[in-house]
């Protein structure tokens, strides 16, 4: 009897580990169309950018080793890569906070009880849709021009026209300009964030007599801390690597004053074909931005709030 119960025992517990290694197999094949596409266009790349940055690379001939030589040629031999890195970081300072502020104005508003919130709130979503394609850079690029819509409107209310893009005094700011119309994925965080803070904080803060403008920085800002961090970083990221806007809509000028450091870096690689040199470009724009980030994730214990009352 002890025998064909242990018997029984160990057919089961086979039954059961071999059903849990179907099921296994099973959710591999679910993930397989994700786990092939990371393995072949995310994570093959990144580490081939990594051993192509110690090469000559080029469309046009094979390539050797030859060391550190394209981050010595980068730092030392290149004019246009301290300049490149210096409108990147004037981009970044502009247009992060300006997206950033901007995209919690209008989710401000769009929390509000009006008629009609949500064909607004999909209203305003939709320059998101379309922000970064090229089409619509092409469209900014007419809309900023010397006849341009603006400097037509401008000039309806008997204010002088501005060279949006052709003056260096003002083009960073109009490429600027696109990436903060582009506000609606940071402007749907802010407002989900908004949804969870707390009626009964606002019914307390008016009982204690403070304003909406006190209510705001004393409840809503904290509370909300975490997906102002959360869109910091993103956009902080995603403004190290802008390209579109300068590509099409000034091609990096006029005098270099829009020459962001993503239009470098195809300007080796596809105009000039040094695929090596372009590989080293990029490492030392992932490591500006880690270091970047890092230091974002050291300050937010002493700014970002979360529910349970700690911080990060």
């Amino acid at each position: 009897m002890k025998t064909m119960a242990e018997h029984r025992h160990k057919s089961i517990t086979a039954k059961r580990r071999a059903k849990r290694r179907s099921w296994n197999y099973m959710g591999l094949l679910y993930i397989s169309p994700w786990l092939i596409g990371f393995l072949l266009f995310e994570l093959y790349p990144f580490a081939s950018s990594f051993i192509y940055s110690f090469t000559d690379l080029s469309l046009l001939r094979k390539p050797h080793f030859i060391g550190l030589d394209n981050f010595t040629n980068l730092f030392s031999n290149d004019p246009l890569f301290l300049k490149s890195l210096q409108v990147t970081f004037i981009f970044v300072l502009i247009a992060v906070p300006s997206k950033i502020i901007f995209s919690l104005l209008v989710a401000l508003i769009l929390n509000m009880k009006l008629k009609s919130i949500n064909l607004f709130r999909t209203i305003y979503y939709l320059p998101s849709i379309m922000g970064g394609s090229v089409t619509v850079a092409i469209l900014w690029r007419y809309l900023f021009s010397k006849e341009g819509l603006i400097n037509v409107m401008l000039d309806r209310i008997h204010i002088p026209g501005v060279d949006w893009i052709g003056s260096p005094k003002y083009a960073l700011f109009t490429i600027s300009l696109l990436t903060v119309w582009q506000f609606g994925s940071s402007m749907v965080l802010f407002l989900a964030g908004l949804k969870q803070v707390p009626g009964e904080l606002y019914e307390a803060g008016k009982i204690d007599g403070a304003s909406r403008i006190r209510m705001f920085f004393s409840i809503t800002l904290p509370l909300i801390t975490p997906i102002l961090f959360f869109n910091l970083i993103m956009q902080m990221v995603n403004a190290f690597q802008e390209f579109t806007g300068a590509m099409i809509i000034t091609g990096g000028g006029p005098l270099n004053s829009t020459y962001l450091y993503g239009l470098l870096i195809y300007q080796n690689a596809f105009q000039f074909f040094k695929m090596g040199y372009a590989s080293a470009q990029s490492w030392v724009l992932f490591i500006i931005i880690l270091i970047f980030t890092f230091f974002t994730f050291k300050s937010s214990s002493s700014w970002v709030h979360y529910e349970d009352g700690g911080k990060n």
